[in-house]
């Protein structure tokens, strides 16, 4: 079966002033619009990791899954959160792939090759890079992983992505640039400018 996927939308957003990111304007849609546009065909199901009252979301009409771990640790809890979502309505499912919520240029065969490379690499996880950066929260992560990720960041207080996904057998797959950098996100005012000005130039991006 396809992986599921997770939208991470849970962060303060405090380089943007604060909010939900992903209800920013891009153009004649929000991030969120383009980032499902986007990552809703390469997995069989898609839920949004959001905190606070998730009628916010409601038009979407994703399953909005909330942090279990107390006091906004950051990324890791939204995949944590996705990853014990995926074991409770599908215990089949092994695999689920995370999606930032500010990213709007996203690869079209993102998961297909992350899943690629992992199959071929006999490793646990798959994470994007592109212009030599590796991208944590843009990965292919096992269910089975998930109560060595609670222990990481309920007993061991872990925080960042990158630290706990070093302790895993992990495939970097390197994603072009031109025209643009698929992974561009909107964390400030002046990101989103930079993005509506690719987005006139390249209107095949939309």
């Amino acid at each position: 079966m396809s992986p599921f996927g997770v939208i991470l939308a849970g962060g303060l957003a405090r380089r943007m002033g604060g909010g939900d990111k992903a209800l920013r304007p891009l153009g004649s849609m929000t991030l969120l619009d383009r980032v499902i546009a986007r990552a809703a065909p390469q997995v069989s199901a898609l839920c949004l990791n959001a905190n606070g009252d998730p009628s916010r979301f409601a038009r979407w009409g994703l399953p909005v899954v909330p942090d279990d771990v107390p006091g906004a640790p950051g990324p890791l809890a939204g995949i944590l959160a996705a990853l014990d979502w995926a074991a409770a309505i599908r215990p089949e499912v092994d695999l689920v792939a995370s999606f930032p919520c500010d990213a709007p240029f996203l690869p079209r065969d993102l998961v297909a090759r992350l899943a690629a490379a992992r199959r071929e690499q006999g490793v646990e996880i798959a994470v994007a890079a592109s212009g030599g950066r590796t991208h944590p929260v843009v990965a292919l992560w096992p269910v089975a992983l998930r109560g060595d990720l609670r222990r990481a960041l309920v007993e061991e207080d872990i925080r960042k992505v990158g630290r706990w996904m070093a302790r895993h057998p992990t495939a970097v797959v390197e994603f072009g640039c031109d025209p643009v950098d698929p992974f561009l996100n909107g964390n400030t005012p002046e990101d989103l400018a930079e993005a509506e000005r690719l987005l006139a130039r390249h209107p095949e991006l939309a």
